[in-house]
């Protein structure tokens, strides 16, 4: 387990900090990601690492822009450390689904695949437990 991983999931309080998935119902622990990747000289500085799970991990990989078909453009992610999940992001019981309320959110929502099945499904029956949002 990444050494960090104590620190991070406690400033996390546990969820993702992209979309929200709770920990807690994981047969493993969730991933230490970096908002800005190493690979684009990013650190292992505090303030660049989020509680990730494994879904939203890998779906953002290296990326730190999205595609917002909104404004046409390119634009910055959610960045956990410095943005309000509330004020990028709306999430609706009935079905589910996450929105993007702004740019970032929404092409955040689009790179992650907040939305596809899979993640849809497990959202709605954590719902269904009352573990979800």
């Amino acid at each position: 387990m990444n050494p960090r991983h104590p620190a991070v999931t406690r400033r996390a309080r546990h969820p993702c900090e992209y979309c929200r998935a709770p920990e807690k119902i994981s047969n493993s622990a969730f991933e230490i990601e970096h908002i800005e990747p190493v690979s684009r000289g990013g650190t292992d500085a505090s303030s660049n690492l989020a509680l990730a799970c494994p879904c939203c991990n890998g779906h953002k990989s290296d990326a730190t822009t999205g595609w917002d078909d909104v404004t046409a453009a390119e634009v910055p992610l959610f960045n956990p450390r410095t943005d309000r999940w509330d004020e990028h992001f709306a999430f609706e019981v009935d079905t589910g689904n996450i929105y993007g309320l702004t740019p970032s959110g929404r092409a955040t929502v689009g790179r992650l695949c907040m939305n596809d099945p899979l993640p849809l499904a497990a959202r709605l029956l954590w719902v269904e437990l009352g573990i979800y949002p």
